[in-house]
């Protein structure tokens, strides 16, 4: 079986995980086939990849720089990285991890270009902000992210993430919409555990005014 269709049988529907741990095994045996066939330069894995991949790339590209048009454009240029690069992927972490890290490093490098200054200054808060709290952030607590992502006003939630500071918005992004661990944001982000927990909890407390607005009641008479 190529490594194509390898990819192609791991995301056929029907698999079953059964358990967390086969549920980690299937991840595993994605990443393997997705590193071999970039590796190999496998025909038709590429376009395997866009597909699968091309929403949650352009999303993530969109809110970290707020500019779609400026997103699309990088959009081609992380999977021209892919192509040129791809046996530098090593299936130890998820190919998304790879792909958002790849995505991240590109639009950094484009801001150089355009101000001669690291968009990392734009990631690196510092002082208070970044200060390890006391907060954790389970799977299991709903936050008041879910709560107003599920409202049905989706643009309100776009435009709620667009008002908050770059290393708040990117964290949320990754977290609640991409479905990213924070060991994997704390990969794609090149910071500490404690600071991506911190900045998550931060982010979710910028949205409570929001999630309150978006939430209360209208005033005016029917």
């Amino acid at each position: 079986m190529s490594a194509a269709a390898a990819f192609r049988s791991i995301f056929a529907p029907g698999a079953d995980a059964g358990s967390s741990t086969a549920a980690n095994d299937l991840v595993r045996q994605q990443s393997l086939a997705i590193a071999q066939g970039l590796k190999q330069q496998q025909a038709g894995l590429l376009d395997e990849l866009i597909v699968r991949y091309q929403h949650r790339l352009l999303r993530y590209l969109v809110f970290l720089t707020g500019n779609r048009e400026q997103a699309e454009d990088l959009f081609q240029e992380v999977w021209m990285r892919v192509l040129t690069r791809g046996a530098q992927f090593n299936a130890k972490a998820r190919f998304e991890t790879w792909l958002f890290t790849i995505a991240r490093n590109l639009v950094i490098d484009q801001k150089r270009k355009r101000t001669m200054s690291s968009l990392d200054e734009l990631f690196e808060v510092g002082g208070d902000d970044d200060r390890p709290i006391a907060f954790e952030v389970t799977d299991s607590q709903p936050s008041p992210f879910d709560r107003f992502a599920s409202l049905e006003d989706r643009e309100r939630v776009a435009a709620a993430l667009l008002q908050l500071d770059t290393v708040y918005r990117e964290v949320l992004v990754l977290r609640f919409h991409e479905d990213l661990s924070i060991e994997e944001i704390a990969k794609v982000t090149r910071a500490p555990l404690s600071t991506v927990k911190s900045r998550l909890y931060r982010g979710l407390a910028a949205l409570r005014p929001w999630v309150e607005s978006a939430s209360a009641p209208s005033s005016e008479a029917v």
